[in-house]
């Protein structure tokens, strides 16, 4: 074999040997830390205090118990805030930490959307939302708001809160979230809690991308519910707008449809004026059958 490269006085054969074995361990290199990396990433092993269907029970459970309204938090704005200011109609509830680089802000984002549309077909100010950093030692109200600004969310129902150690923890339980630190941040079930007007949790929604209906039904139950104190009017209004309060599938929407009680009350004033005539026939024959 020729191995003149080798001789050559301008050290370039060699060159291109080194420069060969440099471009294939750097190659080689690449790929083991990019397969390590996606199996690290797939197969990423949770906290062992953290079980998924120990936490969906947990979670499950909240359902039904009354929150405590004594608990006091920071907005992002810096003022100080009590939990029962959000009572009084109904809340939804979501738990997030800002040094989380994806699942906290998809789902963030995504439960934007649905707010808006919840938003336009209940009424913008017939519902709260309140999105609440766990993480105490980096989720400050400064934190919190540039969290927000991040996932473009500016929706005037909508605070992004803080709070010290005792109220995150204890709140938390309260709304059935639970979480641990782990190796690439905390873990924890992606949820956002319904709160009804007096406090109660309602229902939790689970997923990054749940389907509109799952958040948007509870909250129309909600928000169209009526007690025995309720004026008359007002409680036929409602119940008019919860049947007509409909869900679109093909545009992933909701809209208000009247074509029901349209339909309704034509044919009520149709065969009310069948019989008027009907009957005013029969006086004009004496009341007798022909």
């Amino acid at each position: 074999m020729d191995l003149k490269l080798n001789k050559q006085p301008d050290g370039t054969g060699m060159f291109r040997y080194d420069l060969i074995f440099y471009l294939v361990f750097t190659l080689l290199f690449t790929t083991y830390s990019y397969a390590n990396s996606n199996s690290s990433h797939a197969n990423h092993v949770a906290s062992p205090q953290f079980d998924e269907t120990s936490a969906l029970a947990f979670s499950q459970a909240a359902i039904g118990k009354k929150i405590s309204d004594n608990y006091s938090l920071t907005r992002s704005d810096g003022k100080r805030i009590e939990f029962s200011k959000y009572l009084g109609k109904p809340l939804v509830v979501s738990f997030i930490y800002t040094s989380c680089y994806h699942i906290c802000p998809t789902t963030t984002q995504h439960l934007g959307e649905v707010i808006k549309k919840a938003s336009q077909v209940l009424g913008d100010k017939s519902f709260s939302v309140v999105t609440i950093g766990f993480d105490v030692f980096n989720d400050t109200p400064e934190a919190m708001r540039m969290f927000a600004a991040q996932q473009r969310i500016d929706i005037a129902q909508w605070d992004f809160l803080s709070a010290d150690a005792i109220t995150i923890e204890q709140l938390s339980k309260d709304l059935g979230f639970i979480f641990f630190p782990s190796a690439k941040g905390y873990d924890h079930v992606v949820q956002a809690t319904i709160v009804d007007a007096e406090g109660a949790v309602y229902r939790q929604v689970y997923d990054m991308n749940f389907k509109t209906p799952l958040l948007v039904e509870p909250l129309k139950a909600l928000v169209f519910d009526t007690t025995e104190t309720t004026p008359l009017l007002t409680h036929l209004e409602n119940k008019i707008r919860l049947f007509c309060t409909i869900y679109d599938p093909s545009n992933d929407r909701y809209i208000i449809d009247y074509s029901l009680f349209i339909g309704l009350f034509i044919g009520i004033t149709t065969m009310a004026m069948v019989i008027y005539f009907v009957m005013k026939e029969w006086k004009k024959s004496g009341g007798r059958a022909s």
